[in-house]
């Protein structure tokens, strides 16, 4: 199943922005199978989408053919533990128990959690344990509705995939499964076909996009020279970065994945954020994940 992204037309980045009823039907357009809605305004919030208007939209939803609904949440279960007299954990899980039950109005089975950003006010332990008592509740939650957490590898804490398997093995629940994309690996210099094999199995869902590395430099007055510094990424369409995804995602297959796969454009685009330019990459990806399923039917 491949879904497209609402973050894509929201306009985080600079892009065109899209009203969320007028993406959904961009992407059905598009040829994806489903979509992934960006829980938080201009999108999906839940300030914003009460019964009557999630009941239209799955309508709207169910009329396009878009069967894989995933609500993307944005949390960080470790923000502001320096107050302890905040719950503010208590606070996102209350928050992630209502996008679980905006993913089943919709008719969708997943929401998409981030970990947590290591917060220097407490030990990496006690983030750890934190955030493992989070995701259970979650995930016990969810379970209520059938609806299954998917934890991505985005956040400082488990970002790395061994971290993120042993998260998802410490919380213990079924409910609570990875979403395992490559990009983090690839930055991390990861073996991705390793870390592709061990993450398969307990993967739910992957978000794709690509990049290529775009150098950086300060300029040493002093020395008449220039000092490297941290590269930039820049995103491109999905089959001209240095991410190799029909390697990633043939080991991801062979090893047990069977979940969806997302596209994003997450970040600042070659050629701008146009409505041109984001129609152009989204369906390059779609026309890649094609390919290679035909590729592998051959």
């Amino acid at each position: 199943m491949a879904l497209l992204h609402s973050v894509s037309y929201s306009g985080t980045w600079g892009h065109e922005s899209l009203p969320l009823e007028d993406f959904v039907d961009r992407a059905a357009a598009l040829g994806y199978d489903g979509v992934m809605l960006m829980a938080k305004r201009p999108h999906l919030s839940v300030l914003d989408w009460n019964s009557e208007a999630r009941a239209r939209l799955r309508e709207r939803l169910q009329a396009l053919m878009l069967r894989t609904i995933c609500v993307a949440g944005y949390t960080n279960f470790t923000a502001d533990i320096e107050h302890t007299e905040v719950p503010t954990h208590e606070i996102q899980i209350g928050h992630v128990t209502e996008l679980i039950r905006m993913a089943s109005d919709l008719g969708g089975e997943l929401v998409r959690v981030f970990t947590g950003y290591e917060n220097s006010a407490s030990t990496y332990l006690a983030q750890w344990s934190l955030l493992v008592r989070a995701l259970r509740e979650c995930a016990q939650r969810a379970a209520d509705f059938g609806v299954t957490i998917a934890v991505q590898n985005h956040h400082d804490i488990a970002a790395h995939y061994e971290s993120q398997f042993d998260l998802i093995e410490e919380v213990g629940h079924p409910n609570c499964r990875a979403a395992f994309d490559a990009w983090a690996p690839a930055l991390h210099g990861s073996d991705m076909i390793a870390a592709a094999r061990k993450m398969a199995g307990i993967t739910v869902l992957s978000t794709i996009a690509n990049y290529q590395m775009r150098p950086r430099y300060r300029l040493a007055t002093k020395l008449t020279n220039f000092e490297p510094i941290l590269p930039t990424t820049r995103a491109v369409p999905i089959d001209e970065g240095f991410i190799d995804y029909p390697a990633f995602l043939s080991a991801m297959e062979s090893s047990g994945f069977h979940g969806a796969i997302t596209y994003e454009m997450c970040s600042p685009l070659r050629g701008g954020g146009s409505l041109e330019n984001l129609d152009r990459y989204a369906r390059r990806c779609v026309e890649f994940l094609k390919e290679r399923s035909e590729t592998s039917a051959a």
